[in-house]
């Protein structure tokens, strides 16, 4: 599966959260609400690399076994072992019935882990794990469930310099690797409205299809287009002049799948799920007014204007995502008011 040329937001690890490595240029004035928590969700579980190492094999399938106990018996993760033997839904087993095995190394996922934070346990990217695992929407992991990890992962736990020099995140990461685990069959709360911070290991509520249209999140002139830029540089998305202290505005409704400053680049950044594959991003915030788990109306102001980040002016960084791919959020926007 291959992937946009994404902004990378590098991360380094300490014993208990991730910070930036790299400080950025400015964080002058970044104000985030009293009840956001320091720590992103991604760092609040702790994971331990305890991967099995499976061997290829051929299994038999007994009298009454289910995919997930043959998964059980023999460590390699339920959903691998239903591609390799082209299996599908709802994966019904008959006695006698022979399954290859893949090979490979597994982590079984315990409740409250994120995606980036296994990741980062193996020193791999999330996003091969991603590609391998054929993970989809919502990108939310279950109790249990057990992840093929990339045959070039280290086969020893890597020191935390090694984690630092070698782990990279970007939004796309984030937005599929930042969801807690929880047990299979448990309900997502609700959205709401009230800036109350969801509990590190409760996974947002995913906004049904998208409907209506977006808006501009400020109003001023464009700094940079989307696209190939000066020096080769890939935008994916656009750069709007405004004032420091501007409100900035929530692009059509949803829910806000990070709100934050731990990642460098873009400093003060807030990432609002709209359903339907959409996604809207909000970079270099002075002041950022909404928490993750939180209902967001069209129009409603979620943070103020800034240069925190690598901003060398006040300006707004503005993305759309479809399906994980940035799109030109101009041609998405109604025309520019002269």
């Amino acid at each position: 599966m291959s992937r946009p040329c994404l902004s990378l937001i590098i991360i380094a690890f300490s014993p208990l959260l991730l910070a930036a490595r790299d400080a950025p240029r400015s964080t002058r004035g970044l104000v985030l609400p009293g009840v956001v928590e320091e720590q992103p969700v991604w760092a609040a579980q702790q994971v331990v690399a305890h991967a099995q190492v499976v061997a290829a094999s051929t299994y038999v399938v007994k009298p009454g076994e289910t995919l997930l106990g043959v998964s059980n018996r023999t460590g390699a993760g339920a959903q691998i072992i239903a591609q390799a033997n082209g299996l599908q839904p709802p994966y019904a087993l008959r006695e006698g019935q022979k399954l290859r095995i893949p090979a490979g190394r597994y982590h079984q996922v315990a409740e409250g882990e994120t995606g980036i934070a296994i990741a980062a346990a193996y020193g791999v990217p999330w996003s091969r794990i991603v590609e391998i695992n054929r993970l989809g929407e919502p990108f939310v992991l279950h109790k249990g469930r057990r992840l093929l990890l990339p045959d070039d992962a280290p086969r020893r736990a890597p020191t935390m310099e090694e984690r630092a020099a070698a782990f990279h995140i970007d939004i796309d990461d984030v937005l599929t690797g930042g969801q807690p685990a929880t047990p299979a069959g448990k309900p997502t709360p609700a959205p709401s409205r009230v800036p109350r911070p969801l509990p590190a290991n409760v996974p947002i509520a995913t906004p049904g299809a998208f409907s209506g249209a977006f808006a501009w999140p400020v109003r001023g002139p464009l700094l940079a287009s989307f696209g190939p830029g000066a020096g080769g540089v890939r935008n994916n998305g656009i750069d709007i002049a405004v004032p420091a202290g501007s409100p900035i505005h929530a692009a059509a409704d949803g829910v806000v799948a990070y709100a934050g400053d731990k990642v460098a680049v873009f400093g003060g950044l807030v990432l609002i799920n709209h359903g339907g594959g959409w996604v809207s991003v909000y970079g270099h915030a002075s002041r950022v007014d909404v928490v993750r788990g939180q209902k967001v109306a069209k129009g409603q102001i979620i943070g103020l204007s800034g240069d925190s980040g690598y901003a060398s002016r006040p300006k707004l960084h503005f993305e759309l995502r479809k399906d994980r791919v940035p799109v030109d959020p101009v041609r998405q926007l109604p025309a520019r008011l002269r």
